[in-house]
């Protein structure tokens, strides 16, 4: 299962580097190249919620594989693509199946492990998380670097092929077998609930992820803005069902449950951080610096390694640090991508300090996700894992979209105020947002203490 969400977390960054040489193989305009990266990220947020309910209603074991048979599929048919059309039109159909397909690990996760069983689980599937959006771009750099066979672009897409294909055939052996019993006694879709939610997140996503690049035109104000009233209409429609009795989208337990809404806060600071650190580097290195797609692939190789290590390590710490992990991550990240852009400044590549930075941002991106998840979901009822682990899915690739859309624009706005681009100017533009994303760390930091004090 881990696996899987892997591979498909890989995705909504793998494309990144590689989207110059898909421009020149596809003669693809600018905004087909938006489309290419930002339809995966689109479905994958819309479809989240319907899918974590798909797998309450059909059985996650049946949801989970028939997501993955999707994702393949479409992951053969991008790597195949004639046209930038075709590209886009699979992207979409991609990001649908990894919808589909993730939020059944959490579900199944908080429904087959019990007490330190579950915690150690949720640790690692909170390790995988974050390091896929850093290995994505490690790997990417590799594979469109390697030009295997003189196909380019196309083994970013053409990798998940054959593990995908290995997982299929190993989830139908090893998965658990669906409870009869249970999916009797499944709720219903919902679907006046999944239009408004969807239409809300669709309205959140697609002006985030094109609004930079289109220069922020009255259109995505206006999505911006009609998202929150959509989605007003969609807190106040499932409030009114709850009270006839009717089974929400959501269930009012998951979010009055101890802690869930301090882990959606948090887990939207650590994923806005995740994601704006990730594309104003992307930026720097390959824009400002002018280094290859393997060469900044590779920059994020020590944030990647040690967000895992640390993920899969910090439950055996000492107690006595238990407590300040999360508040403790935040600080260290803040400290390391202020570090980092410190580092970078005046257009060098600042010898060692800055990848001691970056190995600082894994360890404090780590601390700051893991204990988080693990914690918000540990105790939650296995009959609304579903609901749980659709709801910080879609937060946390909420928080992805956000970080992007937010630092992005931050960046290219002080690149354009210094001038001419170039190593110098791309530096300070990169300094702008470290200490933005440090402030934002900040936030998530103190977010427990003001709980407290309430």
């Amino acid at each position: 299962m881990l696996t899987a969400q892997f591979m498909a977390l890989l995705d909504v960054f793998i494309v990144n580097v590689a989207v110059p040489t898909i421009g020149s193989g596809l003669h693809a305009s600018g905004a087909g190249l938006q489309l290419v990266v930002a339809g995966y990220s689109v479905s994958y947020a819309v479809l989240l919620i319907t899918g974590a309910r798909l797998g309450d209603l059909l059985g996650h074991r049946r949801v989970h594989l028939a997501g993955l048979a999707v994702f393949t599929a479409a992951s053969l048919a991008c790597g195949l693509a004639g046209s930038t059309g075709q590209l886009i039109a699979f992207r979409l159909v991609q990001g649908a199946g990894s919808a589909v397909m993730i939020p059944q690990v959490l579900s199944l996760i908080q429904r087959h492990f019990t007490g330190e069983a579950r915690a150690k689980a949720l640790g690692v599937y909170s390790a995988v998380l974050a390091t896929g959006a850093a290995a994505g771009q490690v790997l990417g750099g590799v594979l469109v670097s390697a030009d295997l066979f003189g196909t380019g672009w196309r083994p970013v897409f053409l990798v998940n092929v054959p593990v995908g294909a290995l997982l299929l055939a190993v989830g139908g052996r090893v998965l658990p077998r669906d409870d009869a019993r249970a999916l009797e006694r499944s709720r219903g879709l919902d679907l006046p609930g999944l239009v408004l939610l969807g239409a809300a997140v669709s309205l959140l996503t697609v002006p985030l992820v094109l609004g930079q690049d289109e220069d922020w035109p009255l259109w995505s104000w206006l999505c911006l803005a009609a998202a929150v009233v959509v989605f007003a209409l969609f807190c106040g429609y499932e409030s009114r069902f709850a009270r006839r009795g009717g089974a929400p989208l959501i269930a009012p337990r998951v979010l009055r449950h101890p802690g869930i809404g301090l882990a959606v806060f948090r887990l939207l600071a650590v994923m806005a951080v995740n994601g704006g650190f990730l594309f104003s580097l992307t930026l720097h290195v390959q824009g400002g610096l002018g280094h290859s797609a393997l060469r900044a692939g590779l920059t994020f190789a020590p944030t990647a390694v040690v967000f895992g290590l640390v993920g899969l390590t910090w439950r055996t710490w000492p107690a006595s640090v238990q407590r300040a992990l999360i508040p403790g991550g935040f600080l260290l990240a803040a400290l390391s991508v202020a570090g980092a852009g410190w580092a970078l400044r005046g257009g060098g590549d600042g010898g060692p300090w800055p990848y001691a930075a970056f190995v600082g941002v894994g360890a404090g991106l780590a601390l700051s996700v893991s204990p988080t998840l693990t914690r918000a979901l540990a105790t939650v009822r296995p009959e609304d894992a579903a609901d749980a682990g659709g709801l910080l899915a879609t937060v946390t690739q909420l928080g992805q979209l956000i970080g992007v859309a937010l630092f992005g624009t931050l960046f290219f706005n002080r690149l354009e105020s210094l001038g001419a681009p170039g190593a110098y100017t791309s530096s300070e533009a990169l300094l702008a947002c470290m200490y933005a994303l440090a402030a934002t760390a900040v936030l998530g930091a103190v977010s427990g203490l003001v709980r407290r004090r309430r």
